[in-house]
C-alpha cells in the first residue's frame, strides 16, 4: 500500500498541511534564494511529488499486474490551468515556489482526470434525492420500500424512483400495478426500470394519464401492456408509452435543477471524473450555462443533445455556441431502439424466450429510427453543421441498420480536432459489423456495468450465436476501433473502476464470470477512460493524457491498478482529484 498522501501551501513565512490520509509530514522547503528569485508568473500553481504517474501516452510497461518501468514520471506541475512539466522530482521541484500548492503522493498513481462518456447529468442528480431501488432481493423488500416512500407523501406529490428489475429475484414475475395500488392507494407511482426503458406504475398514475381498458392505442415506438383478455392496462409501460405518464408529473423547479447538478458534480469528482460526455435535455443547456457563469460547473461537459424535431434551428444555435472549456456543445443524441431487459432492444432474429403471442418479438425500433426519410435527414442536417450523432443502439439489427446510415454519410477524415459520429451503448453486434467501426470511423461508445448487469439474464434471451458480439470490447479494439467508456448514470453507478472491473474480470452482479474472451487488460480500460474520450469529442490536444502544454486535469488513486491484482481493480478509491490545477475533491484526513 502506498505511503502518506500529504497536501501543502507553501507561504512565505508558514507551512499550512491538510492530510489526505495519517499524520502530518514536514515537506522539504524550497531554498529560500531560490524562492525571492522567482517570480509569481515563473512558479507553479500545483506541484505533485513522488508519485507514480500513468501519462497514458504510451503502453505501461506489462500492462496489468506489471511493476511500473524505469523513468516513469514521478512529478508533474501545472501553472495557469495547464500542465507545464512532467518529470523526475528534481526537475520539477524548481517550480515550486511561496504560492505553490505541493502534493506529496508518497508512491500513489497518477492518472490523467478521467472521463465518463455517457450522463444524464442532472437526472442523476436528481436521482440522488429520489427512491434507489437498486439491489432489492425480493417483491417484499421492493414494496416495503415503495411503501415507505408512500407514506411521506403530502397530497399531490408522487412517489418516483428507478433501479428495479426482478433479474435477480427468486421468483422473476414483474411487479403490476395491483401490487403497488395496495400500498401507495391515491398517491401516483412512476417507477422506472433499471435500463430506463421501461416503467412501473401505479393505478392512480395511470388515471391521472387517462389509460384505461379502453385507450389509448400503442403510441408509435411504445406499449402498453395489458390484460390479454380485459385490456386493461398492467402497469408496466415501455418505451415511448413511458412519456404518457411521465408527461403528468410536475417537472422539477429551476432550484431543483440547479441543485441537482451541483450535486453531479461533486459525486463525479469524487469518483475521479473531470469531463462528461452528457446526453442532455434542452432544459438542462440553461442550467449549465448558469452554473459556468457562476463559477460552478468545475467538470467538463460535452453535450449531445436529445431533441426529437426541428433540428435546423437547434443544429443552428449548437453550432454558433462557443466551445467553453467546461462547456462544449458536441452534436445530437437519438435512439434505434430500446433495452435487452425489457426485450425492446431490437435484434435480428427473435429473443429465445419470447412468448407466442408476443407483439414484438424481435424488440422495436424507436419511431424516430422507423421512419428512415426522417432518420437521414437528421443525420445530414448534424453533420452539414458540423455536428455529430450520438445515437443509442443495442439490439445487433439496430446497430447494423445505423452503420449503414452512418456509411452513407459524406467520409471525414480524421485529424485529432474532428468530432466523431458514435453509437451508444453498441452492445450487441453482428460479428460481420465489428470491423465497420474502425473502417467507418465510429467510436463505440459502451458502458461495462450493463455487462454486469445483463450477464444475469441475458442467455435466456440471446442465442450463442448472438452472444458471440456482445460486448465485444476485445474484438472492437483488436479490429482498431476507438473504445469509449462510461457509466449512463444514473441507469447505474458511475464508478469508473467499478467499470474498469466488468470490462477486465467479466464479473456479473450475481459474482458470475461471463463472457470472459471479451475482456481486456487494465490499461485498455484504463484508455478507454481517458485517451479515448477526448478523441472521441476532438478535444485530445488538450485532455486525456498527462503531457506538457494540456489541460492540468489529474486524479491521485487509492492504490495501483497496474500491481495490484486485477481483481481487486474494482475497490480502487480516489485520494485527489484535480481540475485546472487545482484541488476539487479531496478524501477527508483523518487526522491533524
Amino acid at each position: 500500500m502506498p505511503g502518506l498522501l500529504v497536501i501543502l501551501s507553501i507561504m512565505p513565512a508558514v507551512v499550512s498541511t491538510s492530510v489526505v490520509a495519517g499524520r502530518m509530514y514536514a515537506a522539504e522547503m524550497p531554498d529560500p534564494g531560490e524562492q525571492n528569485a522567482m517570480t509569481y508568473a515563473q512558479q507553479a500553481d500545483l506541484v505533485a511529488l513522488g508519485a507514480r504517474i500513468w501519462t497514458g501516452t504510451g503502453t505501461h510497461a506489462g500492462g496489468a499486474g506489471a511493476d511500473g518501468r524505469d523513468g516513469e514520471p514521478s512529478a508533474v506541475a501545472a501553472r495557469g490551468g495547464r500542465i507545464v512539466a512532467v518529470g523526475a522530482d528534481s526537475t520539477v521541484r524548481v517550480l515550486i515556489g511561496p504560492r505553490t500548492r505541493v502534493i506529496e503522493a508518497s508512491g500513489r498513481r497518477v492518472i490523467p482526470g478521467m472521463t465518463d462518456s455517457h450522463t444524464h447529468l442532472i437526472g442523476g442528480g436528481l436521482q440522488l434525492e429520489q427512491l434507489m431501488l437498486r439491489g432489492l432481493s425480493c417483491h417484499a423488500d421492493f414494496l416495503a420500500a415503495v411503501a415507505a416512500a408512500a407514506r411521506d407523501r403530502r397530497p399531490g406529490e408522487w412517489v418516483l424512483g428507478r433501479g428495479w428489475t426482478v433479474d435477480s429475484w427468486a421468483d422473476p414475475q414483474p411487479p403490476d400495478a395491483a401490487m403497488l395500488d395496495a400500498v401507495t392507494g391515491a398517491v401516483p407511482v412512476y417507477l422506472v426500470r433499471m435500463d430506463g426503458h421501461q416503467a412501473l406504475v401505479n393505478s392512480a398514475a395511470l388515471r391521472l394519464a387517462g389509460i384505461d381498458a379502453s385507450g389509448p392505442p400503442d403510441p408509435p415506438g411504445g406499449e402498453i401492456e395489458r390484460d390479454p383478455k380485459t385490456g386493461a392496462p398492467l402497469g408496466i409501460l415501455k418505451e415511448s408509452a413511458m412519456d404518457l405518464v411521465s408527461a403528468r408529473i410536475p417537472p422539477p423547479t429551476w432550484e431543483q435543477r440547479c441543485a441537482a447538478l451541483r450535486r453531479a458534480v461533486a459525486h463525479a469528482h469524487a469518483l475521479g471524473i473531470t469531463s462528461v460526455h452528457d446526453m442532455s435535455e434542452p432544459d438542462d443547456l440553461a442550467v449549465f450555462r448558469w452554473a459556468l457563469a457562476e463559477g460552478d460547473l468545475t467538470l467538463r461537459v460535452f453535450v449531445y443533445l436529445h431533441v426529437e424535431q426541428d433540428w435546423p434551428r437547434w443544429a443552428g444555435q449548437l453550432a454558433e455556441t462557443a466551445r467553453e472549456e467546461h462547456l462544449a456543445m458536441c452534436g445530437f443524441k437519438a435512439f434505434m431502439d430500446g433495452s435487452l431487459g425489457s426485450r425492446t432492444a431490437y435484434m435480428r432474429e427473435p429473443y429465445r424466450d419470447a412468448a407466442p403471442h408476443e407483439r414484438y418479438p424481435r424488440g422495436q425500433l424507436t419511431a424516430l429510427a422507423g421512419d428512415a426519410d426522417r432518420f437521414r435527414q437528421m443525420l445530414h442536417i448534424g453533420d452539414a453543421h458540423g455536428l455529430r450523432l450520438a445515437v443509442h443502439a443495442i439490439g445487433d439489427e439496430a446497430n447494423h441498420i445505423l452503420l449503414d446510415a452512418y456509411e452513407a454519410l459524406p467520409r471525414r477524415g480524421q485529424r485529432p480536432s474532428v468530432t466523431l459520429n458514435r453509437i451508444e451503448h453498441a452492445q450487441h453486434l453482428l460479428v460481420e459489423d465489428i470491423p465497420r467501426f474502425a473502417r467507418l470511423n465510429v467510436a463505440a461508445s459502451m458502458q461495462p456495468l450493463h455487462k454486469a448487469d445483463d450477464g444475469r439474464y441475458a442467455e435466456r434471451a440471446l442465442s450463442t450465436e448472438q452472444l458471440r458480439g456482445s460486448y465485444a470490447y476485445r474484438q472492437l479494439l483488436d479490429a482498431g476501433a476507438l473504445l469509449c467508456f462510461g457509466s449512463d448514470w444514473p441507469v447505474v453507478e458511475m464508478n469508473p473502476f467499478a467499470g474498469v472491473d466488468s470490462a477486465v474480470n467479466a464479473r456479473t452482479l450475481a459474482g458470475n464470470v461471463w463472457l470472459p474472451e471479451h475482456s481486456i487488460k487494465v490499461e485498455e480500460a484504463l484508455r478507454a477512460y481517458t485517451v479515448s474520450p477526448a478523441r472521441a469529442v476532438g478535444a485530445s490536444d488538450r485532455l486525456g493524457t498527462i503531457e506538457v502544454g494540456k489541460l492540468a486535469d489529474l486524479v491521485i488513486l487509492s492504490d495501483d491498478p497496474f500491481t495490484i491484482p486485477a481483481e481487486q481493480v474494482g475497490e480502487l478509491t480516489v485520494a485527489v482529484t484535480i481540475v485546472d490545477g487545482k484541488i476539487v475533491y479531496e478524501r477527508a484526513a483523518v487526522g491533524k
